[in-house]
């Protein structure tokens, strides 16, 4: 039997794994540090919280392209 390299499961599941990448990416967006010192720039949210999401995002995106459904 002949597998095709990509199916819909796995563009789907790509697609998932795009809307968490840009979902980490957005957690990662604030105002721009100016001339005076802001403290938002090390919040937990764009420090902590957006790369991990972003890292989940990247480590879905492989399993997905991996990904082989049992037929």
């Amino acid at each position: 039997m002949v597998r095709k390299p990509q199916q819909k499961i796995n563009f789907i599941l790509m697609g998932v794994s795009l809307v968490i990448i840009i979902l980490g990416f957005a957690l990662m967006l604030g105002p721009a540090s100016g001339s005076e010192y802001n403290p938002d720039i090390f919040s937990v949210r764009r420090i902590d919280v957006g790369p991990m999401i972003a890292l989940l995002g990247f480590v879905s995106l492989l399993v997905a392209i991996l990904y082989r459904p049992k037929h």
